[in-house]
């Protein structure tokens, strides 16, 4: 599994989220404490969720 995170956070890490691609669903974690778990969302959820933010 690839993890990634928006390219408006940096190169110092900043505080993000990660996501990745797990075949179905779309895992998301924190980019500061990626041991601490994830959760994960069917793709239209995580669609709808970027075009809310926007």
């Amino acid at each position: 599994m690839t993890w990634r995170k928006s390219s408006y956070s940096g190169t110092n890490g900043g505080d993000c989220v990660e996501v990745a691609d797990l075949g179905g669903r779309v895992a998301v974690r924190d980019s500061k404490d990626p041991g601490a778990g994830r959760f994960a969302v069917a793709p239209g959820a995580w669609t709808a969720f970027l075009r809310d933010l926007k």
